[in-house]
Order: C-alpha cells, then sequence, then structure tokens
C-alpha cells in the first residue's frame, strides 16, 4: 500500500515535477511530522524532507517514507535537489503560500518554476478530507476528552460564574484529561451575547434564566474535535424553548439524511428548511458543517452554495443555529463519520435541553 507522500506523487499532473509543501498542517499530514520549520519536496522521482537542526535529530528517528536532510540554504538546496531529480517545476500550496514567500522562492531558486495554481491543495484537500483508521481512532479520543469536560463543567456552571469563568475551566478540564491543546479558542456566550455565533467570551455573569452556548473542541495526537451545547440555567421561557426545539429537529434531520454520495449542499438544505419553516429564515446565516481533521476547519463544506459530495471517511459536524439580536441564541452540534452504511456519530452526550 502506498504512502501518502506517494499518493500526492502519484496525482500530481504530467506537466508539473513536484510539489512544495511548507505548510505545517500538510507536512504534518503526509511525513507524519511535527514541527514549527521545514519544507518538502515531492517528486515521483523522489522525495525529500528538510528541516532545520532543532528537528533534524527527531525526524530522522520518526520519517520513514522520505529522505530527511538538514537544512542549511534552501536556495542552494531545493535548485540541487531539483537538478538531481530531473524536476524543473514545483506546485505550491497556493491556499497556504504567502504572495510574499512565492516571490522569495521564484527570486532566490534559480532554474525551477513554481506554479500557483490550486492544483496541489485540491489534491492533498481531497486526500486529508478522508480519514483512515488511525486518524478516525485521534478524532475519536479527542471528541471523547470534550465530552468529559463537558460533563464536569455542566456541575461548574452557575449563577454568579463569568463566561470567561467558564472557558477556561473548559480549557484546562480538556488539557488536564489528555487534550495536548484546545481545537480552537473556546467559545462560551450566554444570555444576549449568545446571539453571536462566534462570541468571544466576556466578564458576563451568569444569570438565572440565561441560555449558556459553548462551542469547544481537544486536540489529540494532532487531530481535533469540535462541538457545541446550548444549555440553560434556572428556567426557559416558552419562545427559548421552541428556538430550542427548532433546531434540534433541523440538526436531527441534517444528521439523519448523511450519507455517502449525498450533496453536501443537501445536507444543509435539510437543516435549513425546517428553521426557514419555522419563521428563522433570517436568523441562520451560516453554513451547518464542515470537515474535521488535523485542521478545525476542512474539506468538506455543508453549506447551501458546496459542490462537494460526501464520501466514506469524510468527518462532518452538523451545527445549525438560531441567532436572535438583543436576546438570545441555540446551536447544537455533533460530529459524524461517514460510513459505507450511513454515518457514526462521535458524539455521545446529551443535546435534548438542559436546565441546570
Amino acid at each position: 500500500m502506498k504512502n501518502r507522500i506517494e499518493l500526492l506523487a502519484d496525482a500530481l499532473p504530467e506537466n508539473m515535477g513536484g510539489a512544495l509543501i511548507i505548510s505545517e498542517e500538510n507536512r504534518k499530514y503526509l511525513t507524519g511530522f511535527s514541527s514549527s520549520d521545514g519544507v518538502l519536496v515531492v517528486t515521483g522521482s523522489g522525495s525529500v524532507f528538510f528541516t532545520d537542526s532543532r528537528y533534524i535529530e527527531a525526524a530522522k528517528k520518526q520519517i520513514t517514507d522520505c529522505e530527511v536532510t538538514e537544512l542549511k540554504d534552501l536556495k542552494l538546496q531545493l535548485p540541487e535537489l531539483c537538478k538531481s531529480l530531473g524536476v524543473d517545476s514545483l506546485g505550491i500550496e497556493a491556499e497556504r503560500m504567502t504572495v510574499d514567500q512565492l516571490n522569495k522562492f521564484s527570486k532566490s531558486v534559480s532554474g525551477v518554476n513554481f506554479s500557483s495554481a490550486n492544483t496541489v491543495d485540491n489534491i492533498i484537500n481531497s486526500m486529508r478530507s478522508v480519514k483512515d483508521e488511525n486518524e478516525v481512532k485521534c478524532i475519536a479520543k479527542a471528541q471523547e476528552i470534550a465530552e468529559k469536560a463537558f460533563d464536569i463543567i455542566l456541575n461548574y456552571i452557575s449563577v454568579g460564574r463569568t463566561e470567561r469563568d467558564i472557558a477556561i475551566e473548559l480549557d484546562h478540564t480538556m488539557l488536564k484529561n489528555g487534550a495536548e491543546d484546545i481545537s480552537f479558542k473556546t467559545i462560551v456566550v450566554s444570555g444576549v451575547n449568545s446571539s453571536m455565533p462566534h462570541g468571544v467570551p466576556s466578564d458576563k455573569k451568569i444569570e438565572s434564566g440565561d441560555f449558556i452556548t459553548m462551542d469547544f473542541g481537544a486536540v489529540y495526537n494532532g487531530y481535533h474535535s469540535d462541538m457545541t451545547r446550548t444549555v440553560a440555567v434556572g428556567s426557559v421561557s416558552d419562545r427559548q424553548k421552541t428556538v430550542y426545539d427548532t433546531v434540534l429537529t433541523a440538526q436531527k434531520k441534517a444528521i439523519s439524511v448523511l450519507k455517502e454520495g449525498l450533496a453536501c449542499a443537501e445536507a444543509d438544505k435539510a437543516a435549513r428548511d425546517i428553521i426557514d419553516a419555522a419563521g428563522f429564515k433570517e436568523n441562520f446565516g451560516h453554513g451547518t458543517g464542515h470537515g474535521v481533521g488535523i485542521e478545525i476547519h476542512e474539506k468538506p463544506s455543508l453549506s447551501p452554495k458546496s459542490k462537494e459530495t460526501l464520501y466514506v471517511g469524510n468527518v462532518v459536524t452538523v451545527e445549525p443555529g438560531i441567532y436572535i439580536p438583543g436576546e438570545f441564541g441555540v446551536r447544537i452540534e455533533d460530529m459524524l463519520l461517514i460510513t459505507p452504511d450511513g454515518y457514526k456519530n462521535f458524539t455521545s452526550c446529551n443535546k435534548e435541553i438542559i436546565i441546570l
């Protein structure tokens, strides 16, 4: 079975001699090695990972799918490598390389043409969107850690705590229970603040009658989890319950249609139709979900404009929401694996309305 570097090399078009990979995420995906610095050159004739003296010993021990060379002067080493491999053109990560970086490579590396087409991005994004067995295990473990933190945080939440208090405690609990990092800046918003989908935790104190939306995740072995739960404190009004039930119904419907071959826009539509029909069309502005893996946002995208299709091995979120400015918001998010039989939900914790 071919490794990821070989699969990338095989997928490159005939007119592209190789690929130049500089992003930390794609280097991690292709080599299995994490470092803040490094350059990976992938060609059909051979591939080399360059890294500096801080990482060279560890890289040589951990990377087995390509040659590892100490990075000393890339503007000399890269053309020498390309010449030895018979390569005169390299595709770049157009979505990740800055214009300044491309200009520097073009000016300093003689004899090599750099293609700024999205070819390399498209190939790697497609590869990364389909998770293998080990990736699925890592994501499942990350979600397990996040859910344990959620169970613990429910006993921590009380009137008088601040949003910031809860966010810090969530982060600390995930790290204490095996997370190597948090997936993104944890979102905890309450009351009127919960109408902001990506609001920042503030010093606002929790009050009786508040909805609290918590969006968070853990990282395990480089892989992310992502979940959102909205809970109530003290009591809920009829309007709050109506909104919550609408979001939950929309989320369950979108999950129920997930399967191999489904257009991602159809998954979004399943949730959006329910929210629209309930009279909240203007209160759901973002997409229904996204892929998750080495990064918190990956392909595919579950949105109205998506042209993608679901494949076995995709890991996606389903997270519809309703946000009413000046009042409150509700979002409920699970993370799911597309399987030959439909889907598997990584998220096992309760999503029926919780009143603390």
